[in-house]
């Protein structure tokens, strides 16, 4: 009886990994539909506000001074 009941608990167990999968399957292509929006309007406004083409622009941290 013990053999059954471990199978059932196994087959569940199998049937719940396949269901989180799909849902973080879904959610990663969520997630990935949502960045390539923000990344089109942060071009479409760095174009508008006469940012280079959506590059960032580099900080430099090396500073050099004249004596």
């Amino acid at each position: 009886m013990g053999a059954v009941v471990s199978c059932i608990q196994s087959l569940l167990r199998t049937i719940g990994n396949c269901i989180m999968a799909v849902i973080h399957a879904i959610g990663a292509a969520l997630t990935a539909i949502v960045n390539g929006i923000v990344s089109f309007f942060d071009i479409i406004i760095s174009c508008l506000t006469c940012r280079k083409g959506g590059r960032r622009r580099r900080v430099s941290t090396h500073h050099t001074s004249r004596v």
